[in-house]
């Protein structure tokens, strides 16, 4: 079955961390692009980071760029999510997500073929 699978949400105070991961089946695991999304009770889903799997590269929002950094491991087809300096406002469900084709912005949640099912992240103050 071809899925994408997150845990490591939870709990957490302002200021503290909490890891990501997400782990893709095979087939899942996308030689393009791999992205974390997250959507807050009443909003709309919103990109957090991506990561261009072949190259590394990465891209931030910029309401996460330097507390939150995203990687891979390739040889375990495993995406992570490492969160610093956590906000009440990153209070969310958090979605890994797969994209095997270029065309269109990397923002653009329509773009990806492929989602897990979600892992709650509760930031208190």
């Amino acid at each position: 079955q071809v899925q994408l699978v997150e845990s490591g949400g939870g709990s957490a105070q302002a200021g503290g961390s909490l890891r990501l991961s997400c782990a893709a089946s095979k087939g899942a695991w996308s030689r393009y692009c791999m992205a974390w999304f997250r959507q807050a009770p009443g909003k709309e889903r919103e990109v957090v980071a991506v990561i261009y799997t072949t190259s590394g590269g990465a891209i931030y929002a910029d309401s996460v760029k330097g507390r939150f950094t995203i990687s891979q491991d390739n040889a375990k087809n495993t995406l992570y999510l490492q969160m610093n300096s956590l906000k009440p406002e990153d209070t969310a469900t958090y979605y890994c997500a797969s994209r095997y084709t270029s065309s269109g912005s990397w923002r653009d949640a329509m773009r990806y073929e492929l989602w897990g099912q979600g892992t709650q992240v509760t930031v208190s103050s």
